[in-house]
């Protein structure tokens, strides 16, 4: 059944270093072989007086050779690491045998999960014979479903004394190894995560930081190229864009009173379309004259005329005043002719005086002034008008 108050464990180191083994059969075995950082690992085991030495590669177990826990094995180890280039670079790991520690599983509660270590070691006489002061032990967390108030734990540990004089004669023997676990819970070579060690801190091997340093190096050596490759061409191109940014500036401010004076021209040209709208809006006074000279009898007789604003108001005296509408607005050039006063008769000339006002209209082709510049045949007339 599953339990939903398991609580779920996020490590992305873990998580990371899977993805690399799962994603290792893609690259090409020749390359593989080139970049493979995987350097083997030796496993030295007690046996009497002897320790026996195996050698572990992929997986691969192969068997090297035994030596006595003695100077002579010493020296005999040294040469065999001499001879053999991939022992140099191999890592060393020493494995008590069944004889030499005791494992136990334990139950814990779930609140001791963050510090398991120090909460054993309280009660380390508790779960074994030992006290802390008389053995090495390591704790790890088996994996599979626990009760939500309890995680299961493994105990392994092994006599002080012993793994004391075990250390003491890997040392004379020249061997450093990186940590110490029991045949009965052999640690995963390929799994650096899940490592207990039974060694001491103080007694660990402590690897030389110079390849850490110089890897670090060359790391931010190459972070930094990285940027500068990424940053190098972003800077020219800011430069590039503050340089005609400068350049625009003063073209900017050309191009401003330019913008300013043809607005300016603008403005003319709309006022001057205005005043040549308005002017052709209406017809010239010339033509005007004439078109009015020409449709006007010679027995009618004007007296007065003004033009303003689109309307012509005439006087004068005619023998049929009444004829002189449709006379007016036979023309294009007039429109809607009316009496503006009663018409009256004079007694002495017996005509007709009259008061007109007519609008005009823009005038046709034919309407135009000759080209000598006179009016027409009723020219004549002109002098009669005021």
């Amino acid at each position: 059944m599953l339990n939903l108050n398991s609580t779920i464990d996020l490590d992305l180191k873990k998580f990371f270093r899977w993805w690399k083994r799962e994603l290792d059969f893609l690259i090409p075995e020749k390359i593989r072989e080139i970049i493979n950082d995987n350097r083997g690992t030796i496993i030295v085991r007690p046996e009497g007086e002897q320790f026996d030495l195996s050698f572990v590669l992929d997986g691969q177990v192969e068997h090297l050779v035994k030596l006595e826990r003695t100077e002579v094995g010493g020296a005999q180890y040294k040469a065999l690491v001499e001879s053999n280039e991939r022992l140099q670079k191999a890592d060393l790991i020493f494995r008590l045998s069944s004889r030499s520690g005791i494992q136990k599983e334990i139950a814990l509660p779930a609140a001791a999960k963050e510090n398991l270590y120090q909460v054993v070691s309280y009660e380390l006489s508790r779960y074994s014979p030992y006290s802390t002061d008389q053995a090495y032990f390591a704790v790890k967390q088996l994996k599979g479903v626990n009760d939500p108030d309890h995680i299961r734990v493994l105990l392994i540990l092994t006599d002080r004394k012993i793994l004391d004089a075990y250390y003491d004669d890997l040392k004379m023997m020249a061997m450093s190894p990186i940590y110490v676990d029991y045949e009965g819970e052999p640690n995963a070579i390929e799994d650096d995560d899940a490592h207990y060690n039974l060694l001491p801190e103080s007694l660990c091997y402590k690897p030389s930081n110079a390849p850490r340093i110089i890897y670090s190096v060359l790391g931010g050596s190459l972070l930094l190229l990285l940027l500068a490759v990424l940053a190098i061409p972003v800077w020219f191109e800011f430069q590039a864009v503050k340089e005609l940014e400068n350049k625009i500036i003063p073209i900017e401010k050309e191009a401003k009173k330019i913008k300013a004076l043809q607005l300016e021209i603008d403005s003319l040209i709309d006022e001057t379309s205005k005043l040549i709208g308005q002017k052709n809006a209406t017809p010239a006074v010339l033509v005007m004259l004439n078109t009015l000279s020409t449709l006007i009898k010679d027995d009618t007789w004007l007296t007065y005329a003004q033009y303003a604003d689109g309307h012509l108001q005439i006087q004068g005296e005619s023998p049929a005043a009444s004829n002189l509408i449709s006379v007016l607005e036979a023309s294009e050039l007039f429109v809607n002719a009316r009496f503006i006063s009663p018409v009256t008769q004079d007694n002495v000339s017996k005509l007709e005086r009259f008061q007109i006002t007519v609008d005009t209209s823009l005038p046709t082709a034919a309407d135009a002034v000759n080209p000598d510049g006179k009016m027409s045949k009723n020219g004549g007339k002109n002098g009669k008008h005021n």
